[in-house]
């Protein structure tokens, strides 16, 4: 099974809509959890927040100079979305307790990257659409000049399942997988990864 992945600009907003889902969470959010504020969050209906992303991604325009995430294909066909900017353009994000705590790190440092979602999209799930995801976002990052990249995923035990309201963050083993090491370990089931990318 081939698994390739794109920036999201390569891609149609049709085939991101389609990882994303007419139903659960994904669909709900269309990645703005960390960009909305806790106070403005229910106020910003579900159009809106599609159009946002929309914009954010430049979906169906591959000479846009930025985009928001990556794009996962099986075979062809849409499967994984991961997020993927400055942790600068996540508000929520800045006030959360998981990156911060017992860290020593300017939070407004715009050379720093966060992988912040995963997206697999049903019928794909279990086939490495998140490790990919993962890996490809450390060249993505590189080729952007990032100097570092960042994820705060979940610890997970073996034999334990796990929700995508868990799994949205992705698994610490991807992260490790990409090359990241763990920094901090601010709860039990959370950690700090980084790959430093300037060297």
């Amino acid at each position: 099974m081939g698994i390739s992945v794109v920036p999201a600009n390569e891609a149609s907003w049709a085939d991101l809509q389609a990882i994303f889902g007419t139903r659960g969470e994904p669909s709900r959010c269309q990645c703005q959890w960390f960009k909305i504020t806790a106070a403005e969050w229910r106020a910003v209906p579900v159009g809106e927040r599609a159009r946002r992303l929309h914009e954010q991604t430049g979906c169906d325009d591959p000479a846009a100079e930025s985009t928001s995430g990556l794009v996962a294909f099986v075979d062809g066909e849409p499967a994984g979305w991961c997020a993927v900017e400055s942790r600068t353009v996540y508000p929520r994000l800045a006030t959360a307790r998981v990156p911060w705590a017992g860290r020593d790190e300017n939070p407004t440092d715009p050379d720093v990257w966060a992988v912040t979602c995963f997206v697999t999209r049903t019928g794909f799930r279990r086939q490495g659409v998140s490790r990919a995801l993962a890996a490809a976002a450390v060249p993505f990052a590189r080729e952007r000049g990032v100097h570092a990249l960042e994820g705060y995923p979940i610890v997970t035990v073996t034999g334990r399942e796990y929700s995508w309201g868990e799994l949205y963050v992705g698994s610490h083993r991807i992260f490790l997988e990409a090359g990241f090491t763990e920094v901090s370990r601010p709860t039990p089931r959370r950690a700090v990864m980084r790959i430093d990318l300037h060297q």
